[in-house]
């Protein structure tokens, strides 16, 4: 059992507890206290029905900053001539495969970030210097505010696009999540949404 399936459990164990209690305060009649508790049953299955439900389809999902989570598999992106099409996942977002340095790292492509930012994992794997006990710089995420360190990629490629002497931020709070910046798309010849796919061109 994951950590996730435990909270779970215990969530469901305490919102029985919860109800159970409230019944027995009542000291109603077992007949009454039976439909009661049939209600309740109903009500608790109907809405785990819908959370599941919002989960299949990406409807509770949301990595509105720093922190958020990985999609299992986002889409594939293709390549027409030189420009680079990225499909949005199924958490809404646009999720692109590109390397550091050489070391296979999974984007979300963000314009709202004014910088390029890595993990800390992403940035050790790709071999870059960064001292996490060093004063850094802080930032406004959605999440609030962080302290990240500054750094530089001697190469970022996603599909064609090719980009070097990268400034970029690492920080604890991004989790899992690489995230490409403002700083990476202004380097574009053009960059937008086109038929539900971010269009890059370099």
């Amino acid at each position: 059992m994951n950590s996730d399936q435990a909270m779970s459990s215990l969530w469901y164990m305490l919102a029985l507890v919860l109800v159970g209690s409230a019944l027995l305060a009542r000291r109603a009649p077992m007949s009454g206290m039976l439909r009661m508790a049939m209600m309740w049953v109903v009500i608790f299955a109907a809405l785990l029905g819908l959370f599941k439900i919002g989960e299949k389809y990406g409807l509770f999902s949301s990595r509105s900053g720093a922190g958020g989570g990985l999609p299992a598999a986002p889409p594939p992106a293709r390549v027409d001539g030189q420009a680079l099409h990225i499909p949005i996942a199924a958490d809404g977002h646009y999720w692109v495969e590109g390397s550091v340095n050489g070391s296979p790292v999974r984007f979300l492509i963000d314009s709202g970030a004014s910088v390029t930012a890595l993990s800390v994992a992403s940035a050790r794997t790709a071999g870059l210097n960064f001292d996490l006990d060093a004063s850094g710089v802080s930032m406004m995420t959605a999440n609030g505010k962080i302290d990240a360190k500054r750094s530089t990629i001697a190469t970022l490629a996603i599909g064609p696009i090719r980009a070097s002497d990268l400034d970029i931020v690492i920080s604890p709070a991004f989790g899992d999540v690489n995230v490409i910046g403002m700083n990476m798309l202004s380097r574009l010849k053009s960059w937008g949404v086109q038929g539900g796919e971010m269009v890059l061109t370099p």
